[in-house]
This record gives C-alpha cells, sequence and structure tokens, in this order.
C-alpha cells in the first residue's frame, strides 16, 4: 500500500464562537516531512486552527484528517502519534530537566525514550539538572519542544514557540527547530514572525482574520506578490526626493530619514544613482534588497506583521 503523500488535510474548516468567526472555510494540505508554518498577527486564527487539527477543539463544520483519520473520530488513536508544544507552554517548576522529561515519558508510556537524546537535541546538556523554575524563557521552550518529542512522534505541533523571547532566545530555539528539519521531523508551526518562517518553513500559509490568503514556499510568496526590488537612499541632500519622484517613482521617508524606493527593473538602481549625481547631490549608504514575507503580507492585508511584546523571557 502505498505511504500517503499528506500527513495532513484540511477541507472546510470552520470554526464559529458565537458571532465571531474565528476560522473562515480554509483548505491546504501538509505533505509528510515538511515544515509548515501558518504565519498571521496575533487574533487571526493560527491557534484555533491548531486546536482543532491536534484534536484539542471541535470544528464547527469541515473535515479534517491527521494521519489519515478523521480528528474528530479517532482521538485516541491521533493523541499518542504526535507531539504538541502550546503557546504559553509551562512545567513543574521543582523539578529537573531530566526529571521533566522522564515524568512525560512515563506518562506517554515511553519507558524507552531516549532522555539523553532528547537532552542532546535541544541543547540542555549543561542544564540537565537544573529546575524548571531556574531556566530562562529560551532554555524553557527548548525543554518544552522535547517534551514535545518525547513519544517519538510523526508530526510535531508548535504553537507560537518563541513568542515572548529576546532575539538571541529566539535564534537558539530556531537552531533547535533546524534540528528537527534536518531529521525530516513534520512540524506543524504557528507564527507571526516573518523571520521565522522564512528561515524554517519549506511551505507558508499567510493567515488573516480566519482566511487563508496565500500559500507557497517562502520564495513563492515573494516571487508572487512582490516582484521588485527595494533601495533604501540616504542622502545629505533633501532634494533628492524630488528628483526621484520626477523621474516617475514614488519615494517615501523613513523613520531614519531615508528615501525608499520601489523599482521593477534592476536597471533603475543605476538610473536614479545616475541622476543623483548629476544633480551634484552626495550619497552616504545604498541598501538595495530584494522584499520578504512581511511586505508580501503587508500587500496583500494592507496591515503590518509585527510583534508588539517586549522580549521579557531572554536567554542566559
Amino acid at each position: 500500500m502505498k505511504e500517503a503523500e499528506h500527513v495532513i488535510e484540511v477541507e472546510n474548516l470552520t470554526k464559529r464562537y458565537g458571532a465571531l468567526l474565528a476560522v473562515n472555510d480554509i483548505s491546504f494540505n501538509v505533505k509528510k516531512n515538511e515544515v509548515f508554518a501558518l504565519l498571521g498577527p496575533n487574533g487571526a486564527g493560527k491557534t484555533t486552527t491548531v486546536e482543532i487539527i491536534d484534536t484539542i477543539r471541535l470544528p464547527t463544520s469541515g473535515i479534517v484528517r491527521l494521519l489519515g483519520m478523521d480528528v474528530t473520530k479517532k482521538k485516541h488513536a491521533i493523541v499518542p502519534r504526535i507531539g504538541v508544544l502550546p503557546q504559553g507552554f509551562s512545567s513543574f517548576d521543582k523539578i529537573t530537566v531530566r526529571e521533566t522529561l522522564q515524568y512525560y515519558s512515563r506518562l506517554f508510556s515511553r519507558k524507552n525514550a531516549d532522555i539523553d537524546g532528547l537532552i542532546d537535541l535541544v541543547n540542555l546538556k549543561d542544564k540537565t539538572n537544573e529546575h524548571y523554575k531556574n531556566l530562562s524563557g529560551g532554555l524553557q521552550q527548548r525543554l518544552g519542544i522535547a517534551i514535545a518529542l518525547v513519544n517519538d512522534p510523526e508530526v510535531v505541533f508548535l504553537d507560537e514557540p518563541t513568542t515572548g523571547l529576546d532575539p538571541r532566545a529566539r535564534r537558539e530555539v530556531w537552531d533547535v527547530l533546524l534540528s528537527l528539519k534536518k531529521k525530516g521531523t513534520t512540524v506543524f508551526l504557528t507564527t507571526h514572525y516573518m523571520e521565522e518562517a522564512e528561515l524554517l518553513a519549506d511551505t507558508v500559509a499567510i493567515i488573516s482574520k480566519g482566511k487563508i490568503i496565500a500559500m507557497g514556499s517562502p520564495g513563492e510568496l515573494i516571487e508572487r506578490n512582490a516582484n521588485y526590488l527595494l533601495i533604501t537612499l540616504q542622502l545629505a541632500d533633501e532634494q533628492a526626493f524630488e528628483i526621484v519622484h520626477k523621474m516617475g517613482f514614488e519615494p517615501v521617508h523613513d523613520n531614519h530619514k531615508s528615501i525608499k524606493v520601489r523599482v521593477e527593473q534592476t536597471d533603475d538602481v543605476q538610473k536614479i544613482l545616475t541622476a543623483i549625481k548629476d544633480a551634484g547631490m552626495s550619497l552616504l549608504t545604498l541598501d538595495v534588497r530584494k522584499p520578504n514575507l512581511e511586505e508580501v503580507f503587508l500587500k496583500l492585508t494592507g496591515e503590518a506583521l509585527h510583534d508588539n511584546q517586549v522580549g521579557e523571557r531572554g536567554a542566559k
């Protein structure tokens, strides 16, 4: 019998909470061994979607199959085969990293779980005997990922695994997730960090107000929706803005008093630089780059995708 290509199949999934339509008729598939990221701002429907797929919530309508089974009918068969790191994960304050993993291995009837291997995978070897309450936020999240893997799951669900972490701790968690990706683990990730989705995901589904508005690899999404170059010019002379505008472009000032210009063709960059030079103006710095997923999201939804929270749970 041929192995199924898709480990998750979502068809016309809808979830209502009274008058609130949290998930609005979405459909997508997740392939075996891929990292699939559901990318969107807080309140977009990401957590509701993942909690329906991993059997925590029931849908209002639609069909969801996980590992070939209907999530509303086969919960007891599904749960032992998946791992879940919920948003806002926490554990027992006064037991060590090793004791925590031993506890969860017994909970999942996995007496032969490779505790040392899991500790190595999430880079906690030097914290093995540290109590959970003494771990930084980044280390706690890494332990949470190890717990989600203790039953050797076929699919792992990670709901906003780096929210609230400082940039350093976030990158340490990303290193763990990249290790999972190299192992070929199927990962379903929800995030509102564009960089996280770009770095980790094979497939990204952008969700806004309960609807999936675009889906594909990060490169495909950028190519389809933001096929331009973004030039940032820092100039000593304000007249440059008018010169660029008269050339038919639409420059804008950013917060650093630089000028940002979108161009469709690479030779437009040279045209702008030549016009500035011919006008006798000095260019302090120049940056030319392709757009990213954040700009794709802004174009598709008209709203910025960013984190308003301060990273309060840093790495030690």
